[in-house]
This record gives C-alpha cells, structure tokens and sequence, in this order.
C-alpha cells in the first residue's frame, strides 16, 4: 500500500499528530468554559480518543495494517514496563535539573509551584500528562509510525527516523525558548526523548515503556521544576540525560536477553 511507504508513512502521521492535538481539546471547548481540573482531564481524554480514532482509520482503510502491530498490549508486564519507563524518563529529567542547579547554572523554582499541585492532585496530573501528550503520541509514532516503517527499513533507520520527525515538529511546540538557538535545542532535547521511546520500543516490544518514559519527562519537570534561566544549557543537559536513559534501557534488556538460558538443540535419532 502507498500509505505504508516512509514517506507517505511519516506526512501522514504528522498530520494526523496535528489534528488530535488541536481537535481533541476543541471538542470539550465548545461544550463548556470551565478549566477546572476535572474538564482538563476530560480534555486530555478527548485527545487519545481522537487519536484512537484516527490511527484505528489510517491503519484500517489507508494502510490495510492490523491493529495488533501497534503493540498496545494488555497485560500485567505493560504495567511494569508502563512504571519501569515512568521512572527512567522522570529520574532522568530530574537528575539534570539537578545538575543543573549544581552548577550554578539555575535555581530551585517554590516547592508549591509545581511539585506540590502535582502530588495533590497526583491521579489527575499523570492522567492530564498521559492522555494529553504521551499516550497518543506514543501510539502514534511508537506505535503506528514503528510498525508501518519496520517492514520497510532496518530497526536502527527505524529508530532514528521516528525519533529525528518527532523531534522536528517540536521546533513550534510552547516551551521557554525564546530565541533560535533555544528552539533548535529543544528540537534536539525532544529528539532525544524520542530515541529514549523508540529504543524502549524497540526493546520492550511494546508501546508501553515508551509512554511511561514519555509521561515521566513531563513529572520530571514538574517534580524538579527549575527556574528558566540558561535554558539553552538546561537543555543541552536533559538531552544527555535521556540519551542515558535510552543507553541504560538498551543495556538492561541486553542483559536479560544473555542471562536467558538457551535450549538445547534437539538429538536426532537415527
């Protein structure tokens, strides 16, 4: 099928990466003007279901691809995988927020700011955070995105085809950067987070370590919230962070697979 070439593969994942972005949270604004906590939490629902949706589409009647290629598996190792990522995604961005204030480079911003909202009202900050930006993009890139270019390109191309566009469109995303130069870093800071997923991807074989890792940046930030000072800097430092994490996540199952006992080979009778 056309749609399932890298080219076509990617221009439409990045069109459809746009329209649940902004279709999702425009549904629930046109049913109400509240922003209390609940309908935020609404709002982020409403962007998975959109990219459900339209992923379920794409891949139904552009692609001709089954679902289970996603890799959205359902099981009590998605969960682990799931808090395994969640860790590694959040220590990483703390540790160079730490890092950074170590070097003098940044302060502490007010406990009650970031970290202290987030703990109280913890179940529906890491759904708002999940359901708004990682899962569904996630699905999308990890999931959908992986699967189709998996059957055309080599894992390593792969990997660092969905990481490279994932981190491009972020060069309009809202952040601190206010200059060029700070936007090119958060284009590689958000490039860096997708190598960290796809290789987590790559060697979970699910969806769901990569969405853990995907949510547990965003904790990180809120957890160990810095004031914006040096930010080019700042970014620089969890661009590396996450490239460890990916490198620690790709070791770890390395040494599962070696510690795995191999079957001996079956005798042949004569």
């Amino acid at each position: 099928m056309r749609a399932t070439t890298p080219v076509w593969a990617v221009s439409i994942a990045v069109v459809v990466m746009f329209v649940q972005a902004f279709s999702g949270p425009l549904i629930v604004s046109l049913l109400t003007d509240d922003r209390g906590i609940l309908v935020q939490t609404l709002s982020a629902l409403s962007v998975t279901l959109v990219s459900l949706a339209l992923v379920y589409a794409v891949r139904r009647f552009l692609g001709r691809q089954r679902w289970s290629g996603i890799r959205l598996t359902w099981s009590w190792s998605a969960l682990w995988q799931a808090l395994a990522g969640l860790l590694a995604g959040a220590a990483a961005v703390a540790s160079a927020q730490a890092l950074a204030v170590a070097l003098g480079l940044t302060t502490w911003l007010p406990w009650a700011d970031q970290g202290a909202v987030l703990l109280r009202y913890l179940p529906f900050t890491l759904a708002i955070l999940m359901l708004s930006q990682a899962f569904p993009e996630e699905l999308l890139w990890r999931g959908h995105v992986y699967d189709t270019l998996s059957a055309r390109l080599s894992p390593g191309a792969v990997v660092i085809t969905v990481s490279a566009v994932f981190g491009a469109l972020h060069i309009i995303s809202q952040s601190a950067a206010d200059t060029l130069a700070e936007r090119l870093l958060y284009v590689v800071m958000a490039t860096a987070l997708g190598f960290a997923c796809a290789v987590a991807r790559m060697r979970s074989g699910a969806v769901w370590m990569a969405v853990g890792v995907h949510t547990g940046l965003h904790v990180g930030l809120r957890l160990a919230a810095t004031q914006v000072t040096n930010y080019g800097v700042q970014l620089v430092l969890m661009a590396g962070a996450l490239m460890l994490a990916a490198w620690v996540i790709d070791m770890v199952y390395r040494a599962r697979a070696d510690r795995e006992p191999v079957a001996a080979p079956e005798m042949v009778r004569e």
